[in-house]
């Protein structure tokens, strides 16, 4: 079975963390550009909170946190860097791992990252709509601006506005003049609760009587007067009782 775009199949990893992050957006994706090689990324960080019911209250309450610095890379950045803005709910799906260094006063520092294979909308809180693009066109909790340009585990540097390959919103289809807002359908009929659907009318035509009477049930007495006539008109029973054919004895 092929495996999806930019996702590691079972042979190329092993022990590798896969999750997936249902959270909220909490920066702009932003673009910066790996030293070594000169490649783009686009990153932004996501918060997951749980939710628990408080039976004490009877209300739901936040639970436990996470946040996590997700890293996009070639197609899938610009995909983020056009879609995704801050405070949209989204799904991400990739490989979580830490990372350690030591900043400027030799402390030790670790956070969190996650590689993401892919990302999209949490149709569950919003509406989404999307538009194919056309062929030819790791994660860190950050607290300072060395861990900032750290992606992957390599040194960054910040891209500016007119670098920047796409920006949000683009690439989208521009509406006519005069053209409405997209609107979305309604539920489905077969959506519907049994209790909204409409009552069947019922039938106006009466049901066609039968040419023939209906035959009259006999009473006792025909009853016992069949019965006597059956057993007078039964001949007696003629069956003769089969022979034995008489076994000859065998000499010795």
């Amino acid at each position: 079975m092929l495996a999806p775009h930019n996702v590691p199949t079972q042979e190329d990893t092993l022990f590798d963390t896969n999750l997936v992050i249902v959270g909220n957006v909490l920066n702009a994706p932003e673009w910066r550009r790996i030293q070594g090689s000169g490649s783009l990324v686009a990153n932004f960080r996501v918060a997951s909170t749980a939710r628990r019911f408080d039976r004490a209250n009877n209300c739901w309450v936040d639970g436990n946190h996470l946040r996590v610095r997700v890293v996009a890379w070639r197609r899938l950045a610009e995909g983020i860097a056009s879609s995704i803005t801050v405070g949209d709910p989204v799904i991400v799906y990739g490989r979580v791992y830490t990372r350690e260094w030591k900043d400027d006063n030799g402390n030790n520092r670790m956070s969190y990252e996650m590689e993401a294979f892919s990302i999209g909308h949490d149709l569950a809180r919003g509406r989404s709509q999307f538009f194919r693009t056309k062929a030819g066109q790791g994660v860190t909790m950050v607290e300072d601006s060395e861990a900032e340009a750290l992606v992957g585990g390599e040194l960054t540097d910040p891209v500016g506005p007119d670098e920047v390959p796409v920006g949000y919103g683009d690439g989208l289809p521009d509406r006519f003049a005069g053209e409405p807002e997209p609107t979305f359908a309604e539920e489905p009929a077969a959506a519907a609760s049994p209790e909204s659907a409409p009552p069947e009318p019922e039938s106006a035509l009466p049901e066609p009587e039968s040419a023939l009477p209906e035959p009259e049930s006999p009473t006792e007495d025909e009853l016992t007067l069949e019965v006597e006539k059956l057993v007078a008109d039964t001949p007696p029973s003629t069956a003769r009782r089969s022979r034995r054919t008489r076994r000859e004895p065998v000499a010795a």
